[in-house]
């Protein structure tokens, strides 16, 4: 490994290349910071200009654009609620209160630190065992992809916090939304009312836009006196506290290398993409959180584990396309369209045949993350002054370019309409007492489902298919776990010792989840299914022996 590097960093480490990622990522952070300027348009708006570059400028040159548009959803994400990025929504559920409470520099601190961290260890994965990860990316089928999908869909349950139907209820509108429109097997129109225009569907990015940035500026501006009030609240509170923000990620280790390694999983599996890992990490920060009452309402770790997450997709991504040639995401996919441009065609045996590039790759990725670091906290100055601005001004500003964004994306006018229609949802929903968070989801991760369920039915119409695979098994029993989580974390608030389910809810969970692990192929994954069965039925036993003990201390 160390002699490849040694072999890519002179081909890399050059004054032009260096110049060309700089720019790239720069690109990359305006791009992710415009609401409905994608990371995918920055990518494709750049490819052109690498045909007359060598391989290793236009791959770093795009690689450099992809890690800055991941992270600059963030800014937009945290100080107007808006994500930047379908990959930065989960930012806002926690960045956005916490920059209102008076604290946007802490919160974009954390962010940007959390972006950080996330892509350096990827990069360390990346170069390290590529090869050997993406071969779990050739595992999976989309059976095992659509039980993924229902796994991340029990995410609802959790989101909802307390209002656990009113949350469902949003869940399963966001699958209706997700369903009107030509269905995805014989494109017949379905829901659309006589209506032309809705027979495309609601486009993701303005039905995202729509509910985060026109329904919550309806709400900001819905008095005089909010509307006169600046966006950050305590306009003094624009410092950008890196030092602080830093020693706060450090303090909880835990939750960024949870959120990476979830970041790294999603990523080497071809076409899930950060969208869907920095939802996940959201929800399992939340779950193991000691705190996570607090979620929602401006918690540290709700900012860190999806800015962590979806840095880390970006790396596991990278595996899949450098040691496959299959792509992880649209931008990789792009990517891969470079690489072939330039008469250089990834495979397994692509990392051993051409090292020079393989590795120049990786250590682009590398680089451009503390170039990202870099940057980001120059741009973030001038960002931040948003804070100031009064919110009827900037909410005339934002629904402009909001309203511009989305037309530019399709060229269509039915999305502007999306816009007006699912701002105007989202408001009337936050006035009830509905979480959107839910109804998002539904709507991200229904199409999705739906693909892939199609997929599995146009080969076999036998249900035992989502039992009989390892991976599709493993999913759907964590999922059943995950809907019970919120009423084991409840329990557990109580304190109530009868609840006899929830004191067996962690063995029972070890000991049910070692069955798809023991099925999986290869012989590490049997020995941690057996160490899994081991610790459920210890704990189980704890249990037990806690339960026959007197309670005298009480």
């Amino acid at each position: 490994m160390f002699e490849n590097i040694a072999l890519a960093a002179p081909e890399l480490f050059t004054l032009s290349t260096m110049m060309l990622m700089m720019m790239g990522t720069m690109a990359g952070l305006l791009a992710g910071a415009i609401p409905g300027f994608t990371i995918a348009m920055a990518v494709v708006l750049v490819l052109p200009f690498t045909f007359t570059m060598t391989p290793v400028e236009g791959l770093a040159t795009m690689v450099a654009v992809y890690v800055g548009g991941l992270s600059g959803g963030l800014m937009s994400g945290i100080l107007t609620g808006i994500p930047g990025t379908p990959s930065s929504v989960a930012t806002t559920f926690d960045g956005y209160p916490l920059a209102r409470s008076g604290k946007p520099g802490l919160a974009l601190g954390i962010g940007v630190w959390s972006s950080f961290l996330g892509g350096v260890f990827a990069s360390i994965v990346l170069m390290l065992v590529a090869p050997q990860l993406a071969l779990i990316g050739l595992e999976f089928q989309p059976v095992d992809y659509f039980a993924l999908i229902i796994f991340a869909l029990t995410v609802t349950a959790s989101m909802a916090g307390d209002q656990m139907v009113k949350g469902l209820m949003a869940g399963l509108v966001g699958l209706l939304v997700a369903t009107v429109g030509s269905d995805v097997v014989f494109g017949q129109p379905r829901f659309t009312f006589g209506i032309d225009a809705m027979e495309q569907g609601f486009a993701f990015l303005p039905v995202l836009v729509g509910i985060f940035a026109f329904g919550r500026l309806l709400g900001d501006v819905k008095t005089r006196e909010k509307a006169h009030q600046p966006l950050g609240g305590d306009t003094k509170a624009v410092h950008i506290d890196y030092l602080g923000s830093m020693i706060e990620v450090l303090r909880r280790w835990g939750n960024v290398l949870r959120s990476a390694t979830i970041g790294v999983f999603v990523g080497v599996l071809p076409a899930a993409g950060s969208t869907i890992s920095n939802i996940l990490a959201y929800d399992q920060a939340k779950k193991t959180s000691k705190e996570h009452d607090q979620f929602g309402k401006g918690a540290v770790d709700g900012i860190i584990a999806p800015e962590t997450a979806n840095n880390a997709t970006a790396g596991g991504a990278l595996i899949v396309m450098m040691a496959l040639g299959l792509p992880g995401d649209i931008m990789t996919a792009i990517m891969l369209g470079a690489l072939l441009i330039h008469d250089v065609i990834p495979s397994p045996s692509f990392i051993a045949d051409e090292p020079q590039i393989a590795y120049s790759i990786f250590l682009a990725f590398f680089v451009a993350n503390f170039m990202m670091l870099g940057l980001q906290s120059v741009t973030l100055r001038g960002f931040v002054l948003i804070t100031r601005v009064k919110l009827y001004m900037l909410s005339a500003v934002i629904l402009f370019y909001c309203a511009l964004g989305m037309f530019a994306l399709n060229n269509i006018a039915w999305d502007m309409w999306t816009l007006f229609i699912f701002g105007v949802v989202g408001f009337f929903m936050r006035a009830l007492g509905f979480p959107v968070v839910p109804l998002v989801l539904g709507v991200v991760l229904g199409r999705i489902a739906e693909s892939r369920l199609s997929q599995v039915f146009a080969r076999s119409d036998d249900i035992g298919v989502f039992l009989s695979r390892p991976w599709s098994l493993f999913f759907l029993l964590l999922a059943c776990f995950s809907i019970l989580f919120p009423l084991y974390q409840k329990q557990l608030a109580k304190g109530d010792a009868r609840a006899t389910w929830a004191r067996f809810y962690v063995p029972l969970l070890l000991i049910v989840m070692a069955y798809p692990v023991y099925l999986m192929p290869g012989s590490i994954r049997p020995v941690v299914a057996i160490l899994m069965g081991l610790g459920g039925l210890g704990l189980a036993g704890l249990e037990i022996k806690r339960g026959l003990v007197p309670q005298t201390n009480k």
